[in-house]
Order: C-alpha cells, then sequence, then structure tokens
C-alpha cells in the first residue's frame, strides 16, 4: 500500500452541497445516502468546509445548553462563545460547517493519509487541487486498498520475489541471511535454516507477506544450535 497516493484510494463522485443548504436537508442526505460528511462547495465550486455527522450531533446537543451563569459570562471569550452559538444554532450549511479542513493532493502517499487520520482522529480527509475538490479518501478508502493486491504483484516471478525478500531480510538488524534461507514456489516462501527467537520467526513471516507477489509463508525453520549462536 506504500506506492498508493490518494489519486488511487479516493472516492471522485463526493456529493456536495452549498453553503444555504438547510440543516434539516442535510441530516436527511446523510441518512439516505449511508454517508457520514458533506462537502460545502460555493457557487464558483470552491471548498468552504465540511459538515459532518458531529457537527449535527453538537448541534442538537446545543438545544439543552443551559444559559450562561454570570461567571461564565464575566471570564467567558464573547467571540468564542458567539461562535458555539452560532454553530449549535445554525439553520445553514455555513452555520454549522467545519471550515478548519485537513486536505490532501493527488500525489499525497496512503501512508502519510493514514498517519493524518491517525494523529488528527478524523475519518476522512478531502484531496483538493488548485482549490476545488477533487475527491474524499476515508478510513474505509484505505482498509479496502489494504486487504487489496497492489498491481505491482501481480506477474512477479519466484526468483524476483525471493531477491526482494532476501533485501528486505538484509534492512533488518534481527534478520541473518546466512543461518536463514529463502525459497519461492510459486509466489509462497519457505524459510528454512536456523532462527535465534520465536520474535524472529514472527518477524520473517511478517516481512515476507509485506513483499509484493507473496501469496503464502511456511517456517521450516529450527532454533539456533548453541555452538552457532557462539559463532555468531
Amino acid at each position: 500500500m506504500t506506492s498508493l497516493t490518494a489519486r488511487d484510494l479516493m472516492t471522485p463522485d463526493v456529493v456536495t452541497v452549498p453553503p444555504e443548504t438547510p440543516v434539516t436537508a442535510i441530516a436527511r442526505l446523510l441518512a439516505e445516502r449511508g454517508i457520514s460528511a458533506v462537502p460545502v462547495l460555493d457557487h464558483d465550486g470552491r471548498l468552504r468546509g465540511i459538515v459532518t455527522e458531529a457537527d449535527l450531533i453538537r448541534r442538537l446537543a446545543g438545544a439543552e445548553d443551559r444559559p450562561a451563569g454570570w461567571l461564565r459570562r464575566l471570564l467567558g471569550n464573547p467571540a468564542t462563545e458567539a461562535e458555539r452559538y452560532a454553530r449549535t444554532h445554525g439553520v445553514t450549511a455555513a452555520d454549522v460547517m467545519t471550515e478548519q479542513l485537513v486536505t490532501v493532493t493527488l500525489d499525497t502517499t496512503a501512508t502519510h493519509v493514514a498517519h493524518l487520520l491517525e494523529e488528527m482522529g478524523i475519518r476522512r480527509v478531502l484531496v483538493v487541487e488548485g482549490g476545488r475538490l477533487r475527491g474524499l479518501v476515508s478510513r474505509a478508502d484505505l482498509l479496502r486498498a489494504l486487504v487489496a493486491p497492489p498491481p505491482e504483484a501481480q506477474g512477479l516471478s519466484d526468483s524476483r520475489i525471493r531477491t526482494a525478500v532476501l533485501a528486505a531480510m538484509r534492512k533488518q538488524p534481527w534478520a541473518d541471511t546466512f543461518t536463514t534461507m529463502v525459497e519461492v514456489d510459486h509466489g509462497t516462501v519457505t524459510f528454512h535454516g536456523f532462527v535465534r527467537s520465536e520474535a524472529v520467526r514472527r518477524a520473517l513471516r511478517v516481512l515476507a507477506e509485506n513483499v509484493p507477489g507473496v501469496i503464502g509463508v511456511v517456517d521450516d525453520t529450527q532454533p539456533m544450535p548453541a555452538y552457532l549462536s557462539i559463532a555468531a
């Protein structure tokens, strides 16, 4: 998945709404389409914000807000209070939408998109080019890419797969290409020889499974004999 970009992952046909769309219409749209957010575009096609389920729930919860007490009125920030009131009582997309957007470009890597979703605690990022919305990458899009076979894996020969596995092993300090041998037959990797621990055995399996073209891993290794451990 590391070679994929937002261009490969994104959903291009995104449902959008104009800023004046009523909140009730947005709620109905999300429910009917089975989606969790709609970007807000102005009449020139420029991205203004996004209305998410969280925004709508925040507005619904705001109906039970208690009037501010004297201490809150004295110490509170009037601008912040006004902003909260507008978002929890607004009737259009422009009132309730989130304007601080997390966006990526078409060439943003899948790994960076995943990092943004995890770091920011969000469910989606918008793909933007020249201020125009091109698509949306959600957690579901990333999961689909994770389980799909990478295009570069198709048609790889056993010899190329073996070379890739050995190259990956040489990059890891815990892997030993001298005591652990690799064979590949019709995409199945078999490890022979010796390993130092169960942790190394497990890590070798994971390493092989991450090599494009590998369809299975067989572990035929044995614990490292004492005389080899001493020699090493």
